[in-house]
């Protein structure tokens, strides 16, 4: 229309990831829903069964349905928890992140490092770390009275992953929300200066509005990081104890492969998945609307 040329070449280099990708994912993905559909009396002997691994998940009256309530109540708690912590801590953080100077490079690789260890790792640290006996948080809270016992106790158990959590991927939401910042023209600053606005009217009418968009990514990746959290509890906790921190993750690990339920495990990590594409898809349509309402 306007006479410029629209180079397609891109696709040739992105069609081959996306169909390896599709490929990769495709064959698992059919086979959950086949195990999810289909009941099994051993020796690989499979038989139609229909919606009843899904009717019984999705009854609360049910064993599994039950089980499935009470593992989402906790990982959704969990999640909720996490967020409310690591998001107004990221914003805070780095708001106190220099701008410019040679502290800023610095900064920036030390607030970086607990993302750059691994999931398990960072499971085994904090597992040694909170023991009563020999770790020194655990030892140190137990010289000072406090009940604290990560294996018998459910809420120290829940306080160590929430931290744990925190201390892990609170970095994630200070680079994202740095990036924002340093994202926002200095002429918005140099009127705020010249209004006379406080610091904090300078947040909450300048940087606050910026950060949204920025947010949402964090609040999105934050959600189903720890949604779908597995090894970092499981290597701590165990799940336990009892169930106190046996997530939906968890519970499906023990349902797949400790009691060889396929029917359950697989009808309800279908279920898992679409909770997961779902709350995706909200932030998707409230990024779409953000950005709409920032091009008026």
């Amino acid at each position: 229309m306007n006479g410029k040329t629209i180079n397609n070449k891109a696709w040739f280099l992105v069609v081959p990831v996306l169909g390896f990708v599709l490929f990769s994912s495709i064959i698992p993905m059919m086979t959950v829903v086949n195990y999810s559909v289909q009941d099994s009396l051993g020796n690989n002997s499979f038989f139609w069964n229909g919606d009843a691994w899904f009717r019984d998940l999705l009854n609360p009256s049910t064993e599994i349905g039950a089980r499935f309530n009470d593992a989402l109540f906790r990982t959704l708690t969990f999640s909720f928890a996490c967020l409310v912590i690591e998001i107004p801590l990221g914003i805070g953080i780095a708001l106190c992140v220099p701008r410019k100077g040679w502290a800023v490079g610095i900064s920036l690789v030390l607030i970086a490092l607990p993302m750059l260890i691994p999931w398990n790792v960072v499971g085994t640290i904090w597992q040694i770390f909170t023991r009563a006996d020999i770790g020194l948080f655990g030892a140190s809270l137990v010289g000072l009275g406090i009940d604290y016992n990560v294996t018998q106790n459910a809420a120290s158990a829940w306080v160590t992953i929430v931290v744990m959590d925190v201390w892990h991927w609170t970095p994630l939401v200070i680079l994202l929300s740095y990036a924002g910042l340093r994202a926002i023209p200095d002429a918005y600053y140099q009127a705020a200066r010249i209004d006379g606005a406080s610091r904090w009217a300078v947040f909450a009418n300048i940087e606050l509005p910026k950060l949204q968009k920025v947010l949402v990514i964090a609040v999105l990746l934050r959600f189903m990081q720890t949604f779908m959290i597995y090894t970092e509890p499981f290597v701590v906790t165990g799940g336990g104890p009892g169930s106190a921190t046996t997530f939906l993750s968890i519970d499906l690990d023990k349902i797949a492969l400790g009691q060889v339920d396929l029917g359950n495990a697989g009808a309800m990590s279908l279920v898992y998945n679409l909770i997961t594409l779902a709350v995706c898809w909200i932030f998707f349509t409230i990024m779409t609307q953000l950005e709409r309402r920032r091009d008026v």
